[in-house]
Parts: C-alpha cells; sequence; structure tokens
C-alpha cells in the first residue's frame, strides 16, 4: 500500500509503483473527501488485500500509516515513514501559526484556483534547484487535479491530527525512515527522533532532496523501499 500525502495522488508513488509491481501487487488509495486520518485510514483497510500488508506512507499517508498501525496492528507487516512526522498540532501561537498558513492557502485555492494556490505551496517544498524545472510543474499538476473542497476537508484531517508518539515504541515490523536532507516541512531530525524510538528501524537521508522525495530522488526512493521489503526482520 503506498499512501499519497496532502493534496497527491498516484502520480507521487509513480516511479515506484511502477518498478515494485514487477514483484508484487501495489496499490495507491485516493482519500476523496474525507476529512480525518482516521477515516482514511478505515477507507485504506477496507480497500486492502486481505492478509498482511506492507504499508508506506509519504508525508500526510505516513500519518494514516500510524492510524492504520492504531486500528489494525496485526494488518501492517512492514511500514515505512517518507517525509513525515508523528507529533500532533501545536499549543498556542505555534499551533495558531500553521492553521492560520493552511487556511491562508485554502483561500487562495478558493479564490485563484488550485494551481495558483500549488505554485504558491510547493516552492518550500522541493529542493532550490528543482524550482521551475519539469519536475515542479509534474509537481502543480497533481495538486491541480484536486479541488478546493479536497483540500479543505485534508486540512482539517491534518489540524486534527493525533498524536502518534507513544505509537513510535510500540512498532515492532521491520521498518524504513526516509526524507530529503532539505526537507523543511518534515526535517531529518523528527526522522531521527522516529529511528531513536522505533526498535530495529533503518533511517534513510536523501541529499539534494527536498519534501517530494518520491519524485525528486524516485531511483534511490525505490531502491530503499526494495530494500525494506526484502528484509526478514
Amino acid at each position: 500500500m503506498l499512501l499519497p500525502g496532502l493534496m497527491c495522488d498516484a502520480a507521487v508513488w509513480a516511479d515506484q509503483a511502477r518498478e515494485l509491481a514487477v514483484r508484487r501487487p501495489v496499490f495507491v488509495p485516493v482519500y476523496g473527501a474525507l476529512d480525518s486520518l482516521g477515516a482514511m485510514a478505515e477507507q485504506v483497510l477496507r480497500a486492502a488485500p486481505p492478509g498482511p500488508l506492507a504499508v508506506a506512507g509519504h508525508s500526510m499517508g505516513g500519518r494514516v500509516a500510524f492510524e492504520m498501525l492504531r486500528q489494525a496492528p496485526d494488518r501492517v507487516a512492514r511500514l515505512a515513514l517518507l517525509d513525515t512526522s508523528y507529533h500532533p498540532l501545536a499549543d498556542g501561537e505555534a499551533g495558531q501559526r500553521e492553521r492560520e498558513g493552511r487556511y491562508a492557502l485554502l483561500a487562495v485555492a478558493r479564490t485563484q484556483g488550485m494551481r495558483a494556490m500549488a505554485r504558491q505551496w510547493a516552492t518550500g517544498m522541493v529542493h532550490p534547484s528543482r524550482l521551475g524545472t519539469p519536475l515542479f510543474e509534474a509537481v502543480l499538476d497533481m495538486f491541480e487535479r484536486h479541488t478546493p473542497v479536497q483540500f479543505a476537508a485534508q486540512i482539517e484531517a491534518l489540524l486534527a491530527r493525533p498524536d502518534a508518539t507513544a505509537l513510535l515504541g510500540q512498532i515492532r515490523c521491520p521498518t524504513l525512515l526516509l526524507c530529503g536532507r532539505e526537507d523543511g516541512w518534515s526535517p531529518p531530525a523528527r526522522h531521527e527522533f522516529m529511528h531513536a524510538h522505533i526498535a530495529g528501524a533503518s533511517l534513510t537521508i536523501l541529499e539534494q532532496c527536498g519534501h517530494m522525495s518520491t519524485m525528486e530522488q524516485p531511483q534511490a526512493v525505490t531502491a530503499a523501499l526494495a530494500d525494506w521489503l526484502g528484509r526478514t526482520g
């Protein structure tokens, strides 16, 4: 199961899905207009084939993966968390700043369109060297395929995100942690924290890479996932 992040779709996993599907079934879920991470996790579990799952989540998809663990820990046989985090919305001014920043982007999406919002938002999501490149335009294309209604729903899901810190010490399955060195949204320090609290987890930090690691460094991400899938414990 390859779980997309906020306003992402199968394009964010395109390179990984193509390579990994040679040896195993690959599924990329669609969240629609669901407005809670728990509901997204429930939908993914309901649509998944029976039996144990290898679950990889990018960005918000990592949050959905945590909720799948909460709801059905016996189903998650492998876990990969990419460019994501575990912390809830902060208290006080920091939390209010996040809330206001997300709602400001939503206002742009509603008044100027999704691509205008995406161009503003995605500037900080990729390594600076990729601004204005075809890859950057592909990111904008992906965000533009969604609607302000979907954006609003997923914003509410993230603002109400549960604290997953306590889950970290309970994870016993083979776990991969991966992020871009220049990921300003989910920086290496958060992945290092998870690495210190998840028994046996491996950590990969990709150089010259921002938040959109699966698209920015597709071969390196695919190689890391293939190694994770091949682990015996």
